[in-house]
């Protein structure tokens, strides 16, 4: 592959997608809708706060974990290796696993190379690693437009990838998950990794987005 060519890859793998979005809700998720739904009808919780509760999952929360994953990766290069290897064991190694993420390959961001994460028949997406999925990674347009022309899409996220940069879309399954390992900024030697793991945006595991040099 040539710098610069857009690439569409999702390791042969068919999308029978058994999971949330396609299959049948379990008992437990079926009690969890039910409960929800009497609560709000009741009056006993407000839709807005359960929004914001969500949102604040999704943003915060969720993305802690895979937050800790790359400050961890940026910290200490055998783990970094490891990781590329066989993310799912080295995830784990740091605790997280689980549902949605039993298998997981991390894809590198370079000077050469940009990774981007969609789901096209649904949204499969790493659960233990990046928490609930954002609604506009779950929207039609996004996993169409993603694969037939990421660069537009990206700038559309703020993010302008140069001509002289490959761009490879990372396809998920239901056998498989991906994220993305951001390069590390500058200006972040001598930083901790609970330093560096505030730094991490879900965007940026996603591939959406950059992260930024700190503030000084």
């Amino acid at each position: 592959m040539s710098a610069g060519d857009d690439n569409h890859h999702n390791d042969d793998h068919d999308h029978d997608h058994q999971h949330a979005n396609s299959r049948p809700l379990s008992d437990p998720e079926l009690r969890v809708k039910a409960l929800e739904s009497v609560l709000v009808d009741k009056g006993l919780i407000d839709p807005a706060a359960m929004d914001a509760l969500i949102e604040n999952y999704e943003t915060r929360v969720g993305p802690h974990n895979g937050a800790q994953v790359v400050a961890h990766a940026w910290s200490d290069q055998q783990y970094r290796q490891r990781l590329l290897e066989d993310g799912t064991k080295a995830i784990a190694e740091l605790g997280f696993s689980g549902m949605e993420g039993e298998d997981m390959v991390v894809v590198e961001n370079s000077a050469t190379v940009h990774n981007v994460l969609v789901c096209t028949l649904c949204s499969c997406y790493p659960w233990p690693t990046l928490g609930l999925p954002p609604v506009w990674y779950k929207s039609a347009p996004y996993r169409s437009r993603v694969i037939s022309e990421p660069r537009k899409v990206l700038k559309e996220f703020g993010l302008k990838i140069g001509d002289d940069v490959e761009v490879r879309v990372w396809d998920s399954t239901a056998e498989l998950r991906y994220m993305v390992l951001p390069e590390r900024p500058p200006g972040t030697d001598g930083m901790s990794e609970e330093q560096l793991a505030a730094l991490v945006t879900r965007d940026a595991m996603i591939g959406v987005s950059l992260i930024p040099a700190p503030k000084i």
